[in-house]
């Protein structure tokens, strides 16, 4: 009886310690951002990457960005609401912010400092 209450123990222990290192895991970079125009945006993990999602305003539940990486250092595609001009993009997280820049051929580029709630 020993060895079997000492292996459940260890397995309970396993499992415990898996499941807790998988919540501490989490990309700095998921959850909800204050954009720099005061509306809401979610970023969550979408099919191997992270997809920005507007939350409030004008194009709530428009999908604007889709990034890759980890950190503090992300690239990929942001798309202005306003227009639909998509461009390359990147994100760069400090503490409780976070800088995204769009470029159009890596010359012209526009930046906004997003806040973590």
């Amino acid at each position: 009886m020993t060895g079997l209450h000492n292996t459940r123990r260890l397995s309970a222990l396993v499992l415990g310690l898996t499941l807790g290192s998988s919540a501490l895991a989490a990309e700095p970079i998921v959850g909800s951002w204050k954009t720099q125009s005061g509306e809401t945006a979610a970023i969550a993990s979408c099919g191997g990457n992270y997809c920005i999602t507007l939350k409030t305003g004008k194009h709530a539940g428009k999908i604007i960005g889709t990034l890759s990486g980890a950190g503090s250092a992300y690239t990929g595609e942001i798309t202005d609401p306003s227009n639909d001009k998509t461009y390359s993009g990147s994100a760069a997280l400090t503490g409780g912010s976070m800088k995204l820049q769009g470029c159009v051929m890596k010359v012209f580029c526009r930046s906004q400092t997003w806040t973590k709630l």
